[in-house]
């Protein structure tokens, strides 16, 4: 995991801290959304992911984008939790870019393609 948020934070400016979250509450939003065979693959495959997923639970959303987010789902509901935790819109995209690049190089590129393919949406953050 901490080669994963240094690669996050090079790409995109967000501190250590932010990351992490920001981390956790994608591959939560996988987990809740995406295939299950798929994102236990990818999850496996990351080490500490399960932890990064409890932490951006537990502090999930802040203000009025953490309650948006909450409230409907899809990947509109993503962006606003990731905007609550203090990703920027200009952030989103490269944040999106490297998790997906580190999934296929640790899960595959089979595995990141099923996920990316059953979430309507999602290409537009990656």
């Amino acid at each position: 995991m901490d080669e994963l948020i240094a690669r996050v934070t090079q790409k995109t400016g967000l501190d250590q801290a932010t990351a992490r979250k920001a981390i956790g509450i994608i591959l939560g939003y996988l987990q809740k959304e995406g295939p299950q065979t798929e994102v236990n693959q990818l999850i496996a495959a990351l080490p500490g992911a399960e932890d990064a997923i409890e932490q951006a639970k537990t502090g999930a959303g802040g203000g009025m984008m953490g309650m948006i987010g909450s409230m409907g789902g899809g990947v509109m509901a993503l962006g606003g939790q990731l905007m609550g935790a203090g990703v920027s819109m200009g952030q989103m995209q490269p944040l999106g870019k490297e998790l997906f690049a580190y999934g296929r190089e640790k899960a595959g590129e089979d595995t990141m393609g099923t996920i990316m393919g059953s979430i309507p949406g999602l290409s537009q953050f990656v």
